[in-house]
Formats: C-alpha cells, sequence, structure tokens
C-alpha cells in the first residue's frame, strides 16, 4: 500500500489511532482546525503531550536550543495524551499540515510508520549530525526500526521499576552490606521472602502494593513484565494472531495471586491508595513507573530508592517499558532548510536529555547516559540495566500507550489479581479479550 494511500484510507476512518478517542476529544487551544493545521510561524514546528514536571523540563530543553541556535524559532504545542494526540497528529500529517518534530511513544510506532506518516530518519539529516545506531540504547533503537528502517529517534527509556523505602528495607535486613541498595534478589523465592520481611518490618501494612483498581495499564505492565520472562509475545503477526502460551500464563497469574492472596500485597487498591501506603512507610515496595519519582520526592520523611526488578519466573530480569522518541511527520512541501531545522532540534534535544532525566527517565542516547550530567542523578542511575532488558508492547496496530488494548487486556488481568479469576480462567478471558483484536480489520496493511 503507497503512502499516500495509507494517509487517505487513515483519514477515511477518522484516524484510525484512536479505537474509542473520537474527533471531539482532538481539540487543543494551541492549535488550529479539525484536522490540527499548523501553519509555519516558526522555525521549527515541534508538538509534544507533556505537562507537569516533564512539561516544564522540556521547555527547559527548547530554551537551550534557543539559547544555542538564536536564529532558529521554535514554537511548541502541546496536546493532551494518549488517543485525541495521536489521532490528531495523524490527521494533521495526511492533510499536509503536520509538525515539523513531534513526540510519539515507540510502542505506537507501528501504525504511524504503516499509514506512510513519519519519514525514514535517514531523510531527515540527523545522521549527518552523528546520530547513529551505535549511541543508542540497543531495545530502543531496535523498537523504532520497523521492517528495516528507523522511524524515530529515541529520546528515553521509561520502565517499570521497583520502588523500595530504604527504612523499611534495613528493619528487614535487605540492605546491601555497605548499607546503600538492596541486597540482589535473584528468583521468585528471594523476591517473595523480600516481600514478606517488608511487611514484618516495624510499622509496615503490607509488604508491596500497586495502584490496581481502575488502572488497567499498570495491571498489564505488570504482567507483561513477568510474563515475557517465560514467553513470547501475546499476539503476533503483527497483531493477527493470539500466540498465548497457556502454561507460562497460568504460572504468571498464580504468581501475582500468591502476593496478594497471601496478603503480602491488595487485591484491590487504587492510585491514591497505593501513594499513600508507601508514602507513610505502610508498604515496603511499590511497583510503578519511574516517572512518579518527582513525586515521592516531594514526600517529607519518605526515604525510597529504586532499582530494576530482578529475575521473578524467568532466568533473566525483564523491565517492562516504553520510550518517548522523536520523529518527522511526512510533509512532501516541507523545504529542506526547515528539515534541516528539524534535525538541529532533535539532536539538541538529545544533548540536553539529562535534563529529561531529572523526570525520572532513561536517556536513550548514550553520550548522556554516560554523562556526569546523569551518572550523578540519584536514584536514576540506578535501573539503568532495565533500559537494555526492555519488553515493550507486541508490535500490532491495536497496542501502545494510551491503547484501548491496555485498558481491555489490564482489565481482565485486575480480575484476576483480585482473585475473581483462576489462573486457568485467566487464559480463557484472555483469549476472548484478544480475539476483538486479531480479528479486526486493520486500518492500513501491517508487514
Amino acid at each position: 500500500m503507497s503512502g499516500a494511500m495509507a494517509r487517505r484510507r487513515l483519514l477515511a476512518l477518522g484516524g484510525g489511532l484512536a479505537l474509542t478517542g473520537g474527533l471531539a476529544a482532538c481539540s487543543s487551544p494551541l492549535a488550529s482546525g479539525l484536522t490540527g493545521s499548523q501553519p509555519n510561524t516558526a522555525d521549527v514546528i515541534f508538538w509534544n503531550l507533556f505537562t507537569g514536571g516533564d512539561g516544564a523540563n522540556m521547555v527547559l530543553m527548547e530554551d537551550r536550543f534557543r539559547k544555542t541556535h538564536p536564529k532558529t524559532s521554535v514554537e511548541a504545542t502541546i496536546l493532551a495524551w494518549g488517543n485525541p494526540y495521536y489521532t490528531k497528529l495523524a490527521l494533521a500529517t495526511a492533510s499536509g499540515t503536520p509538525p515539523d518534530v513531534g513526540i510519539v511513544h515507540l510502542s505506537r510506532l507501528p501504525l504511524l510508520a504503516a499509514s506512510g506518516l513519519l519519514e525514514p530518519i535517514e531523510q531527515t539529516g540527523v545522521g549527518r549530525l552523528g546520530v547513529t545506531e551505535d549511541k543508542f540504547t540497543p531495545a530502543a533503537w531496535h523498537k523504532a526500526t520497523i521492517d528495516g528502517t528507523v522511524y524515530a529517534v529515541p529520546l528515553d527509556t521509561h520502565p517499570f521499576v521497583l520502588y523500595y523505602n530504604v527504612d523499611l528495607a534495613r528493619r528487614a535486613g535487605l540492605l546491601n552490606a555497605a548499607g546503600d541498595g538492596l541486597t540482589p534478589l535473584k528468583g521468585k523465592e528471594d523476591f517473595l521472602a523480600a516481600v514478606k520481611a517488608m511487611k514484618t518490618a516495624g510499622g509496615a501494612q503490607y509488604g508491596a502494593v500497586m495502584s490496581i483498581t481502575a488502572d488497567p495499564s499498570t495491571a498489564w505492565r505488570y504482567f507483561s513484565m513477568i510474563y515475557s520472562a517465560l514467553a513470547g509475545p501475546v499476539v503476533t503477526d503483527s497483531g493477527t494472531r493470539i500466540d498465548i502460551d497457556s502454561e507460562a500464563l497460568q504460572e504468571t497469574i498464580a504468581f501475582m495471586q500468591s502476593l496478594t492472596a497471601g496478603g503480602l500485597m491488595p487485591g484491590n487498591l487504587n492510585g491514591s491508595g497505593a501513594n499513600a501506603l508507601f508514602s507513610t512507610g505502610k508498604a515496603g515496595f511499590l511497583f510503578d513507573g519511574e516517572w512518579q519519582i518527582p513525586a515521592y520526592r516531594q514526600v517529607k520523611g519518605l526515604h525510597f530508592n529504586v532499582v530494576p526488578f530482578p529475575a521473578l519466573l524467568g532466568s533473566k530480569p525483564v523491565a517492562y517499558a516504553d520510550s518517548h522518541a522523536l520523529v518527522v511527520p511526512r510533509n512532501d512541501r516541507r523545504s529542506q532548510t526547515r528539515t534541516g531545522n528539524a534535525a538541529l532540534f532533535i539532536k539538541s534535544l538529545l544533548d540536553n536529555s539529562a535534563v529529561w532525566a531529572e523526570g525520572g527517565h532513561i536517556p536513550a542516547w548514550l553520550p548522556t547516559q554516560r554523562s556526569k550530567a546523569f551518572l550523578d542523578q540519584s536514584p536514576q542511575r540506578n535501573y539503568v540495566q532495565a533500559a537494555f532488558d526492555a519488553q515493550y508492547d507486541p508490535e500490532a496496530w491495536y497496542t501502545g500507550a494510551g491503547s484501548d488494548f491496555q485498558s481491555v487486556v489490564g482489565g481482565t488481568i485486575i480480575e484476576a489479581i483480585a482473585g475473581r479469576l483462576s489462573p486457568k480462567g485467566a487464559v480463557s478471558s484472555l483469549r476472548s479479550d484478544l480475539k476483538r483484536y486479531t480479528t479486526a480489520r486493520p486500518p492500513v496493511r501491517m508487514k
């Protein structure tokens, strides 16, 4: 299918990228028109979806570019996270009025690439600036590559990680001899023993907590991390085939239930509840994304650290992760000068990604990852290995950050964690969930 045909079909489907988003959700005071038309009001038009601390860090990085390139103006547009952002980016690109640079999650890349909406990175000129494969975390660069063509420049890896209360860990005898880190844990028995020790440490109510109730994406991350150490993706062939390993899935669910059924962690808990328990020393471990680090830093009296999850059921550690990445949306009318400016902007963001790491993210750009500016950051430096052990969503047109897939499949995992589904029942339910997607007609042909 040609890029033009793919783009027309995407428009006909109202975006295709948003299974449940709807065009009504695609408005922004910073962009104009239904399709997100973007006039050339600056030398580089940049779209992203960052607010809060991440948004503030991105503004600092943009300002550094403006300072080092005073003759090149940048206009940044912030759009709503999730399906609204991806729908608007797709529609703007398909209508010929895209930004020059955009942020995407690598888990969302396959459909964007298959739809012909992105310039191959080799055609953007960043290679001439030294942006090459050997300077990136391998897992992120591999995920940015579709059928041998690189379509995105990874900015970071943001993994699902293991937080721990340092004071409770000390009481539980879980710190190393130097007292500055967690004793290495190997396998599920070590891990279960550590969670039990945290629960029995003075003041703890639970050994571990996690946002579960009404948080299906977190439940999916937790499940995927454990299951991926035992088996391959739950869907294959570009998302058209269910490929569940029944035995591995039942073992995964049984392990998750051993934590909740035994009272080591609650089977039902919302995000604010998990936050309260961990923040007040009522739980020793927290299972969450590293992006929560800035929030926990503000909790007075909380001493915490963060490490990658150890190997649990498999022989090697696996870190569920995603990556923010930089793309150049296709625009046949973009001048070589604008493309060159876009390349300079991308390179500048990479060079300044130690600022980005302040939000907890691991820089994908190895020169930054190995720099003093990053290595001085704690606890970020403690879980860099997670970027090399990263496991992303299975490749399909319907998976990825904020997708309906994560909500539906994660909802079934929530039922299993709570004990309302047996391990065997979870297999059946997940197959039913996945059938809904594997039998649906994709908006574009996926290779």
